[in-house]
C-alpha cells in the first residue's frame, strides 16, 4: 500500500482496537487474574509482568498467570477468567492519555469512529459505559461477533460497511501485529499504536503498518494520519 503523511483532513472513518489502543484495561484484567490465583493460594501477579500480555487475549494472559499448566488446563479456565473480568470491568480501567483529545478532534471534524476488538462483544459493550463511549462509538465488533476474528480482515471490512464506508476510506489503529495484518488484508491503511501493550521482542517496524505513532494525542492532528 502506497501511503504518505500528507492528509489535510481526517480520514472518512476510523476504527480502533480496544485494549492497549483506546482503553488501558490492564488493571481490571490483572484483578481478574489475581482473583483466580488467590483462589489457589498463589501470590498476586505484578502489573509489570502481566501488562505486556494483555493485547494477546485471554489465553496469553492465562499462559502468563499460570505457566505451569498445560494448554488444555488453561483452555478450561478461559470461562472463569471472562467471568472474573466481567465482575471487575470498569473498576480500574481508563483511557490512555491523549485518547480523549484524539476522539474529540475526530468528532469535531464529523469523522465517525468505531471499535474492532478480539475481546468478546458483550465484554466490550460492558466496558463502553465506564468510558463514556456508549453513544459515541459508531460501530463495535467483538471477537465473537463474526465467525472469524483478527487477523482475518472480515471484521474490519464489516465494520467499515456498517459505517457506510469502503475499507480503503477508513484507517485502523492498533497495538498488535494482528491488527496491522488484518488492516493490510482488508485494504485499509493502518497506524501502529506504540503506546500499547507490547511484549519483549516485538518489532513494530516489521509489522508493515503505514505509520507509527508514539502518543494518542498526536492523532488529534489530521496531518499525522496515513493517506493513499
Amino acid at each position: 500500500m502506497n501511503v504518505a503523511l500528507r492528509r489535510a483532513a481526517f480520514p472518512k472513518g476510523v476504527l480502533f482496537d480496544l485494549d492497549g489502543t483506546l482503553a488501558d484495561s490492564a488493571h481490571d484484567l490483572l484483578a481478574a487474574v489475581n482473583a483466580m490465583r488467590a483462589a489457589q493460594a498463589i501470590a498476586p501477579m505484578p502489573l509489570d509482568a502481566f501488562r505486556p500480555h494483555v493485547s494477546r487475549g485471554a489465553r496469553a494472559m492465562l499462559r502468563a498467570a499460570f505457566p505451569d499448566l498445560d494448554d488444555a488446563a488453561r483452555e478450561a479456565r478461559v470461562p472463569a477468567l471472562l467471568d472474573q473480568y466481567q465482575r471487575h470491568i470498569g473498576h480500574h480501567a481508563g483511557v490512555f492519555e491523549g485518547v480523549e483529545a484524539m476522539l474529540a478532534a475526530l468528532e469535531a471534524a464529523g469523522t465517525p469512529w468505531g471499535i474492532v476488538t478480539n475481546k468478546p462483544e458483550y465484554l466490550a459493550r460492558d466496558l463502553l459505559p465506564h468510558l463514556g463511549w456508549s453513544t459515541r462509538c459508531a460501530v463495535l465488533l467483538g471477537g465473537d461477533t463474526l465467525p472469524v476474528r483478527k487477523p482475518d480482515p472480515l471484521p474490519l471490512q464489516v465494520a467499515a460497511e456498517r459505517m457506510g464506508l469502503a475499507p480503503g476510506d477508513c484507517v485502523y489503529v492498533g497495538d498488535d501485529a494482528r491488527d496491522i495484518e488484518a488492516a493490510r488484508a482488508a485494504g485499509m491503511p493502518s497506524v501502529v499504536a506504540l503506546w500499547g501493550y507490547r511484549q519483549a521482542g516485538d518489532d513494530p517496524l516489521g509489522w508493515g503498518g503505514d505509520c507509527m505513532v508514539e502518543h494518542p494525542g498526536d492523532l488529534a492532528d489530521p496531518a499525522r494520519w496515513p493517506v493513499r
